[in-house]
């Protein structure tokens, strides 16, 4: 892509540095100022001792075009960042996956040649990997974190590997930049932890100190980091990339992935209390889905836009701290995914899976985008060393499902038994050895290059609070109560207080009316630090789209209820709302004091599938208490059972009753928007549509 025509090219300036030894001023990398204390004057340094003059910019030809394979500091960096750990994934880390299959609505040969978009007839194996990216193997599914979204597509001309996450922007807009963010938000070195969590001063030092990072955060701190289920959360490929068809015509692409369940999250309450009532909540979820025959399934949705249209953007399209807002650009549903298997060996296949941005098929191409030409070289370079060396293609969770042919040879775990005596080519020797297909093979798009090498972010990555604006004023007022929340929290925690005043100069950029609710919360009136952005930023048109709430109809499809019954319940009632339940397509789970099960009012004993100590509220998306006298008298007195209610109703959940005068004083239950007595007018059909809402946010406004 060339350079935009409203930029011109600048030489690099202070702007475009992070910090100078031995001056007081601080530069943010977006251009804003900070005081700081003189530093020691000791220069950043490649692993050889040569003095670094830019640790922010990766060196590109000229400031829009694509990296240059010469940046030997970049690669030196994210090298040494790749083989930090092994065998562990750095990132990503703890995993889910399962298989399944991609089957296209229509042919997309309009706009790209890619065999997997072609037919409609054909259903193209994949594999997919969600994970969270901050926490180690064994910690908690339910952290506040970005999740990956990661499909490995088998298809007939190799595979594609998409590598996504739930959230369509990013932290930072270079690749040269990943080691640090990670490394800001992982354990701090010195002392091990916090593990898997972001509330510490390393992260936010840095996030502080990048305000390229104001618009990621804004997603990261919202509801869009604790997902109720990776089977109700969207996925993004995050960079624009380029399709391209038969005529060689090439446009721009971004990826999504719409759930058929919808959007649903937890409450940060309910993720502390999930974490410690069952901390492999999610993979639990997905695995359990699936073995009943409950397929996940994912919308897959492209927003194709030609090089004209982005030139009006008022953003980069290059820039991976951006969205393009549906109401510009709309998302194309092309096809759909079914997960409709669980792994035979969760090692081998969801551990061993290797995904490459860089693994391509004919009628895709890359951009120039910073982020993604690092990660290009990055997974690929992760893989050598998490799987052991350049041979992980063959594992069979990693290998094509089409034929494959080269003249590569040798190398640790080869399971080949490659033949001839032919290696090269061009040969002679063996004429029925592969060779390269003009008329198959996989070119590169063409697209003009032009510019001096440089290390210098482009003039059109410089607003970093317009994006970050947008998504606040764009989603719904519980949303923004939550997010507000969650940054109370994460700055509270924080030792030093010059990142906290830093961040609260931030906010103060992206929205007055948060800032002052965050300010206020942590009693901070006054002391936030004066920021001057690089670039003032706008206010753009609010877009529904990035709503968490409100963008699918409701459904009680693919949910869970919790139905707890007490001595005396009435079994024709119990009956009717688990029958009612299983027919949305959801899950009703019996609950009992004791797992053995639990007499109706005629005697009789119900089997339960959970005893209530080990089944808290938190982890159903509604709940169902049922109970005679005596039951109720029983669950007035057990702790857990007024928990199990209490959480219910604060986590503003939908919640039926029948027959628990005692439990619901005890528990404090007042009549509100979506407490429905199963006895009385609304009855059960009126619980199944209450629950099918899902949340009543009003029910938390009123506290």
């Amino acid at each position: 892509m060339p350079p935009k025509k409203t930029m011109k090219p600048k030489a690099p300036s202070a702007e475009s540095k992070q910090i100078r030894g031995g001056a007081s001023q601080v530069k943010g990398n977006g251009g804003e100022t900070h005081q700081q204390a003189n530093p020691a004057d000791v220069p950043l340094t490649t692993n050889q001792g040569l003095p670094i003059s830019d640790n922010q910019n990766s060196l590109r030809a000229g400031e829009r075009g694509p990296t240059l394979l010469e940046d030997f500091i970049l690669r030196e960096k994210i090298t040494h960042f790749d083989h930090e750990r092994t065998p562990e994934r750095i990132v990503h880390a703890r995993g889910a996956g399962a298989h399944g299959y991609f089957q296209p609505y229509r042919s997309m040969k309009a706009v790209t040649k890619a065999a997997f978009l072609s037919d409609p007839a054909v259903k193209t194996p994949v594999f997919v990997r969600f994970s969270t990216v901050a926490g180690e193997r064994g910690s908690p599914d339910l952290a506040r974190d970005v999740r990956g979204f990661a499909v490995k597509f088998y298809t007939s001309e190799g595979n594609f590997d998409l590598v996504g996450n739930n959230i369509p922007v990013f932290f930072i807009q270079d690749a040269l930049k990943f080691p640090d963010i990670i490394h800001s938000v992982k354990a701090e070195p010195d002392r091990g932890f916090p593990q898997a969590a972001s509330a510490h001063d390393t992260f936010w030092d840095f996030i502080s100190l990048m305000p390229e990072s104001m618009h990621m955060i804004m997603w990261v701190m919202s509801d869009r980091a604790i997902p109720r289920s990776f089977r109700m959360m969207e996925g993004f490929g995050i960079h624009t990339f380029r399709l391209v068809n038969e005529a060689g015509k090439t446009q721009f692409v971004k990826f999504h992935w719409r759930p058929k369940l919808g959007n649903s999250s937890v409450m940060w309450d309910e993720a502390v209390k999930i974490n410690g009532a069952d901390a492999d909540f999610h993979r639990r979820d997905l695995w359990e889905a699936i073995a009943a025959g409950d397929f996940p399934e994912y919308e897959f949705g492209l927003q194709i836009f030609d090089e004209a249209m982005a030139e009006r953007f008022e953003f980069d399209v290059l820039d991976a701290t951006k969205v393009i807002p549906e109401e510009l650009v709309p998302v194309q549903m092309v096809g759909k995914m079914v997960l409709d298997r669980n792994p035979d060996n969760f090692f081998a296949e969801t551990e061993q899976v290797a995904f490459c941005p860089s693994h391509l098929v004919p009628g895709l191409d890359f951009s120039e985008d910073p982020l993604l030409q690092g990660r290009l070289f990055s997974y690929l370079d992760t893989q050598l060393s998490r799987l052991g060396g350049p041979n992980f293609h063959q594992l069979p969770i990693n290998r094509p499902k089409c034929p494959f042919h080269n003249l590569q040879r040798d190398g640790i775990h080869q399971m080949e038994v490659p033949t001839g005596r032919v290696a090269y080519e061009p040969n002679s020797l063996a004429p029925d050895a592969p060779r390269e297909s003009m008329q198959r093979g996989f070119t590169t798009s063409v697209r003009p290059m032009e510019g001096n090498p440089v290390r210098v972010r482009s003039e059109s990555f410089s607003d970093h609070y317009s994006q970050a604006r947008l998504f606040y004023k764009s989603i719904t007022p519980p949303e923004q109560k939550h997010l507000a929340n969650a940054l109370i929290f994460e700055l509270g925690k924080l030792e030093t207080e010059a990142i906290r005043l830093r961040m609260l100069g931030h906010l103060q950029l992206i929205d007055r009316g948060l800032a002052d609710t965050v300010i206020g919360a942590l009693g901070a009136e006054g002391k936030a630090e004066k920021i001057t952005p690089a670039k003032a930023p706008i206010d753009l048109k609010p877009s529904p789209a990035l709503r968490l709430y409100g963008k699918f109809p409701p459904t009680l499809a693919g949910r869970k209820v919790g139905v707890l019954l007490g001595a005396g319940f009435n079994a024709r009632v119990m009956k009717d709302v688990v029958s009612q339940i299983e027919n949305e397509g959801a899950k009703a789970a019996i609950i009992a004091g004791k797992i053995e099960g639990e007499h109706d009012a005629q005697g009789q004993l119900h089997p339960a599938e959970m005893a209530l100590r080990a089944s808290p509220s938190v982890v159903f998306d509604a709940v169902v208490i049922l109970a005679g006298p005596e039951g109720d008298k029983k669950l007035a007195s057990d702790p857990n059972a007024v928990s199990f209610l209490m959480d219910a109703e604060r986590h503003c959940k939908a919640v039926g009753f029948s027959g628990i005068p005692a439990l619901s004083k005890q528990a404090g239950l007042a009549e509100q928007a979506g407490i429905v007595d199963l006895s009385g007018k609304a009855g059960v059909k009126g619980f199944i549509a209450a629950a099918r809402t899902g949340r009543f946010w009003e029910r938390e406004a009123e506290k």
